[in-house]
């Protein structure tokens, strides 16, 4: 059985934990509010919030699309739909208010999503900026407008949240109708909530080795979601331990399985290692599937243009994997690859734990990805690198890319030929020849051959272009 909070409403079903949020919400509670729109994270029609009890017992909410939100990962949360932060007497809140006078709706079916979007950026507890909030909206698309009235509406809408009350921002928003009254007592009912199910722990959702593996469901959701309402599945989006970021005494960075995309984003710790950490992150997917998208979610998934995985394989990460109870062992990420979409590990093994040496001080990372669009899109080419140098001269190096093998591939003999190379526009002209001999690209939706190969060059000399620009040009390469 599972239990959570629908809008204002107490939850407890036995639908199968491996079917959507977005059918439960439609088809068995009947608030068609939120929309059906590609099923596939897209579009964001379907977009709701998801709150979740902190340990100082306030409530963090995120956008998430319903169509690829498992059910059971509903379990203990606070869900909202379009319907659960209506007004009284019908009466539109500031978000929707600023939506209309901006004009920012036209057939509709894409409103809901904004609304949903703009209303989780007004319960964040970060400053509300522009560019926050045209952040909120990311993953939310409109085919009327053209977005300049959205944009509008939402630029409206933080000058109204910059006078925000930062201590009790729960009282500020109701009071001014952002969200029902209601959602002041939702901390003390997930408090509850909890204290219930760490009494009589309830949830469909089996732990048997032969059960499917469900973490953030931005994947298999898209796959299989039929075979996954049908089979049983093993939930560890929300599992204690398989979370949390943290650096070892001996340098290492460690993160839990289920860590997601946004979790690395908003990390102190790895924007410290990374300044230009946020940068990348907005190349990779929307905030939504930020949201929900785990890290090993993306290793396993095995494409070979995993933004996540190509990030990774250039820091040279390892994932620990095992059977929970029965042991576990480390594997390189670049052996976890033995073929097209086929992993080294044990079909019953999980991956625990993902960890890296941090980059010390000196050293050079960069990630570059190119996509049909900028934002919200798959990738043609991406790829990433990382360098140790001394005064000038390149003394250890390793570049990952995407998109030009049927794995993530490391580029080996790329990496080796820079070691000990001073960085000069020859040096880099003769690596970029080497990664051509290293890649096998095919043509597909994403580009043909040549495309790919083309890209990859680019990529390769926008590395060093951003890294060294006191010592290269554009012009020097080409």
């Amino acid at each position: 059985m599972l239990h959570f909070y629908l809008n204002n409403q107490r939850i407890r079903t036995d639908q199968p934990a491996g079917s959507t949020l977005l059918d439960f919400v439609r088809y068995h509670q009947h608030l068609k509010g939120t929309k059906i729109g590609c099923r596939e994270g897209d579009c964001g029609a379907c977009t709701v919030l998801v709150g979740e009890l902190q340990p100082d017992n306030t409530v963090q909410y995120q956008s998430m699309t319903s169509c690829l939100t498992p059910l059971g990962n509903a379990h203990g949360k606070h869900i909202v739909t379009v319907e659960g932060i209506n007004a009284a007497a019908g009466t539109l809140t500031p978000v929707q208010q600023a939506i209309v006078q901006e004009g920012g709706s036209q057939c509709g079916f894409c409103t809901v999503g904004f609304v949903m979007s703009l209303t989780g950026h007004s319960l964040s507890t970060q400053p509300a900026t522009s560019q926050t909030g045209l952040a909120a909206i990311d993953g939310n698309i409109c085919r009327c407008t053209g977005y300049k009235s959205l944009e509008r509406a939402t630029e409206a809408l933080t000058q109204q949240l910059a006078g925000r009350d930062t201590e009790q921002p729960l009282s500020w928003l109701a009071e001014r109708q952002f969200v029902p009254a209601y959602f002041q007592q939702i901390p003390a009912q997930l408090q509850a909530l909890r204290a219930e199910q760490e009494s009589q722990p309830a949830t469909n959702g089996h732990s048997t080795e032969a059960a499917q593996v469900l973490g953030g469901g931005t994947d298999l959701l898209v796959q299989r979601p039929e075979h996954l309402r049908e089979v049983p599945v093993q939930l560890v989006y929300d599992r204690p331990g398989l979370r949390g970021i943290r650096q070892q005494a001996d340098g290492r960075v460690v993160f839990g399985a289920a860590t997601t995309a946004e979790n690395l984003r908003a990390s102190p710790l790895m924007q410290a290692l990374f300044p230009h950490l946020p940068d990348y992150m907005k190349l990779i997917s929307s905030t939504p599937i930020r949201n929900m998208g785990t890290v090993a979610g993306n290793f396993i998934n095995a494409s070979p243009i995993g933004d996540l995985t190509i990030f990774f394989l250039a820091l040279n990460a390892s994932v620990t994997v095992g059977v929970p109870g029965k042991g576990s062992r480390d594997i390189l990420l670049s052996d976890l690859y033995s073929g097209y979409k086929t992993l080294t590990k044990a079909a019953n093994e999980q991956v625990l734990e993902i960890h890296f040496a941090a980059p010390q001080a000196g050293d050079c990372f960069n990630f570059e990805k190119v996509s049909k669009r900028t934002h919200l899109d798959i990738a043609s080419v991406n790829s990433a690198v990382w360098l140790r140098v001394a005064d000038g001269f390149v003394r250890e190096a390793r570049i990952s890319a995407g998109g030009v093998g049927p794995i993530p591939l490391y580029l080996a003999r790329t990496s080796a030929s820079l070691v000990g190379q001073e960085i000069t526009p020859e040096t880099v002209a003769a690596a970029t020849a080497i990664a051509q001999s290293e890649i096998s690209p095919i043509s597909d939706v994403r580009g043909s051959v040549d495309y790919k190969r083309l890209l990859l060059r680019q990529l390769l000399f926008a590395h060093f272009l951003r890294l060294f620009p006191e010592r290269l040009t554009f012009r020097e390469l080409v």
